[in-house]
């Protein structure tokens, strides 16, 4: 059974979404049950810090050795970070996809957006 921590919450396409930190933004990363199903992460393609990005465009592929993969962005929002670490270590997503694995960090267009993400209990569901 995969980790869905329940402080976080989530996508339909494994995406997960932390909290709004107090400088406004949240943190975006797959979930454990994606990074199981792609098998060993050998390279992630991100955005730019400053790119503006509309809720369920693709923002990035994650290349694992059995496939390519799309990354879509729960909510829009402009690109504040990106993780740097996943260039040289892409399987952070991996070992640490709650962690050290997350892939950016976005200050979202509109916070009611994140209304419409899915709870850990719902996303879990969503698994079984």
């Amino acid at each position: 059974m995969s980790n869905v921590p329940a402080e976080l919450s989530y996508t339909s396409e494994h995406e997960w979404v932390a909290a709004l930190s107090a400088e406004g933004t949240v943190r975006i990363g797959i979930t454990d049950y994606a990074q199981e199903a792609l098998g060993d992460v050998v390279y992630v393609d991100l955005p730019s810090v400053g790119d503006s990005l509309d809720a369920g465009e693709t923002f990035g592929e994650v290349e694992s050795t059995k496939s390519v993969s799309d990354l879509f962005v729960p909510v829009s929002g402009e690109v504040v970070a990106v993780n740097e670490g996943l260039e040289d270590d892409p399987a952070l997503v991996n070992n640490d996809p709650y962690g050290e694995g997350w892939l950016i960090e976005l200050r979202p267009a509109n916070e009611g957006d994140l209304a419409g993400l899915l709870s850990a209990e719902a996303y879990q569901a969503e698994l079984d």
